[in-house]
């Protein structure tokens, strides 16, 4: 009953994060620590991202901009390393709270850069990659952070969710590396969280028919949707 449970959200975790390019980690998590309890949950959705970021890169592997992709990695693959690292001694309440405020500020924040045509180039997108990056490395999610980033560099819709996934992908994989050189991604993690990323991967491959007959205004509004509520529940977190 609990891995129905965790396959039925994991199916729609994935869905909602094809569509807008994140969410999946946001939307699972609270189910996973449910189920098997917040030591296991985190390294678990370390799994789980590698493999939801896989199927976006798969389902749009022709729109990915790998420039973008190569100036973000360039610069979040050692801070998710160092993030990782860190985590074991930053308290993640603080870091809950201070990333919820910034999701939420950035629905408007969003707006307000796009009105003035702000925009980053390879070095801006190197920066944000090392910034979200070490982030990354801390917390469990930062995919609203990535969001702002790769809109600013000018992606959207299919060219969007596949050249943030693909940077993320390179991040994940720093993060789990480290993870499994300090002890913290047994096998049997390892083996659940390949579990859950199955209903996650499906739900990813199911967006794509969704995501191509979507607006671009309309996909701009979910993107809002999902970082108001990456915001709220990251602040739940942080004061429960």
């Amino acid at each position: 009953m609990t891995y129905a449970l965790v396959l039925i959200v994991g199916f729609v975790a994935g869905t909602v994060s094809g569509i807008v390019g994140t969410g999946a980690t946001i939307i699972l998590l609270p189910i996973l620590v449910f189920a098997f309890g917040p030591r296991e949950a985190v390294p678990m959705m370390a799994v789980v991202a590698l493999m939801s970021n896989f199927a976006k890169i798969t389902s749009w592997w022709k729109e990915i901009d790998w420039r973008a992709v190569g100036a973000y990695a360039l610069g979040g693959v050692p801070a998710a390393a160092l993030g990782a690292r860190t985590l074991l001694i930053l308290p993640e309440r603080v870091v809950d709270l201070a990333l919820g405020l910034f999701f939420l500020a950035m629905v408007p924040g969003r707006r307000w850069l796009a009105t003035r045509n702000i925009s980053l180039g390879f070095a801006g997108l190197a920066l944000a990659g090392a910034s979200i990056g070490f982030l990354t490395g801390v917390v469990v999610s930062t995919g609203p952070l990535s969001v702002p980033a790769f809109t600013a560099y000018g992606l959207v819709k299919g060219a969007f969710i596949a050249s943030e996934a693909a940077g993320s992908l390179a991040l994940y994989i720093s993060k789990a590396i480290t993870f499994r050189q300090l002890g913290a991604l047994p096998l049997d993690i390892v083996a659940k969280g390949l579990i859950s990323g199955s209903a996650v991967m499906a739900g990813t491959y199911t967006a794509r028919l969704i995501v191509e007959r979507l607006s671009v205004v309309t996909f701009q509004r979910l993107l809002d949707g999902v970082m108001i509520f990456s915001g709220l529940a990251l602040l739940w977190a942080a004061i429960r």
